[in-house]
């Protein structure tokens, strides 16, 4: 008789990796962009002739602001429309793509059970605003970080006007001029080439163990995971 395989106890790291790992680097690569900037911000203030900041101070500047929320920005901006663009766009042969005529389990009814989440228990408007839960949530996360990479880069502008012994400019002029929307759009742009380059080279390649990859063995225009 085939002895039953046992596997060992799953801990509460061993369930929850991945995000330990992503929000630990999250966190070790803010502080490390904090400290590098704290000193770079320094040495333009003292190029200038102005006394450096602390580093708390730093941290309320539209230099930290603006380098921090443009990166956030244009990640949010990248999930907001995955997720949305991928609810009717597809890819044949890419792992990213639903598939091309079968039924997807994503696209199914909602039906209430003692396991569904509450809101889908709940029905009505609470269940239709929890079907479209994530695609809000990161529309909302963008419009902020959005907002705040646009406040950062007018406070930091303005700081670098009153250095260079010229005026500043409002909020209104600002968003007119070129400097923002470079710093805005050379993000965005890499964002893009990054989404194209997954559902495009999940076509053709694999990496075994992903679920961000096809079997190693799938054909090449076998489309979705």
């Amino acid at each position: 008789m085939k002895a039953k395989k046992v596997f060992p106890k799953k801990t509460w790291l061993y369930k929850n990796g991945l995000s330990v790992v992503f929000i630990s680097l999250f966190i070790l690569t803010l502080f490390a962009q904090a400290l590098t900037g704290w000193n770079e911000h320094n040495s333009e203030l003292n190029e200038h002739g102005a006394p450096g900041l602390d580093f708390g101070t730093y941290l309320q500047t539209g230099h930290f602001i603006s380098a921090t929320f443009e990166n956030f920005e244009s990640e949010f901006l990248q999930m907001m429309l995955y997720v949305l663009l991928t609810v009717k766009l597809r890819q044949i042969g890419s792992a990213e793509s639903k598939k091309l005529d079968e039924p997807e389990e994503v696209d199914r009814e909602p039906v209430p059970s003692k396991d569904a989440p509450w809101a889908v228990r709940r029905g009505g408007w609470i269940l239709k605003l929890y079907s479209n839960s994530l695609s809000i949530v990161f529309s909302i996360l963008f419009l902020l970080s959005w907002y705040l990479h646009f406040y950062g880069s007018w406070q930091d502008h303005n700081v670098e006007q009153v250095l260079k012994g010229e005026p500043t400019d409002t909020m209104g002029a600002y968003i007119g001029q070129a400097n923002f929307w470079f710093e805005t759009f050379q993000n965005w742009q890499s964002e893009f080439l990054s989404v194209a380059a997954i559902v495009v080279l999940t076509i053709f390649l694999r990496q075994k163990g992903s679920p961000e990859s096809k079997p190693v063995d799938a054909p090449h225009m076998e489309t979705g995971k």
